[in-house]
């Protein structure tokens, strides 16, 4: 009985530490510029889609309509905002527009492996390289 006990702490000991290891400390986004190669699993509809950090605002775009705002890291989740946007009738983007704005939104949870960014909501996922 004791045994057990004393594994199963040890299990919830590391399955915390893993937790807290695998959430991206904001400074990793920090002044860094990434290239959209994905939105909810579709190539961009335009080469300019991306999404740049500065220390405390984010601004992106998939290649018409500008959105920005503050952001910060808490507990693995992009939170920000309000976020503000350009409202131009981007032919061809709109979706793609829709979307990006609808992640931000949500709260999305955040992933940095490699070169690659990942921010994943209940109903979008976008993927970005990191730029130099």
């Amino acid at each position: 009985m004791i045994r057990t006990i004393t594994l199963t702490a040890i299990a919830a000991l590391s399955l915390t530490a893993c937790a807290h290891a695998a959430a991206p400390r904001q400074t990793a986004l920090h002044d860094t510029n990434w290239k959209i190669v994905r939105i909810d699993g579709k190539a961009p509809a335009s080469e300019r889609a991306a999404i740049r950090f500065t220390q405390d605002r984010l601004s992106a775009t998939v290649g018409c309509n500008g959105q920005g705002g503050t952001w910060r890291i808490e507990q693995g989740k992009l939170v920000g905002g309000p976020y503000m946007s350009t409202m131009m009738y981007c032919d061809g983007l709109m979706e793609q527009e829709r979307a990006l704005a609808d992640l931000l939104g949500a709260k999305p949870s955040v992933d940095v492996t490699g070169g690659t960014l990942t921010l994943r909501s209940k109903d979008h996922v976008i993927e970005a390289r990191r730029v130099r």
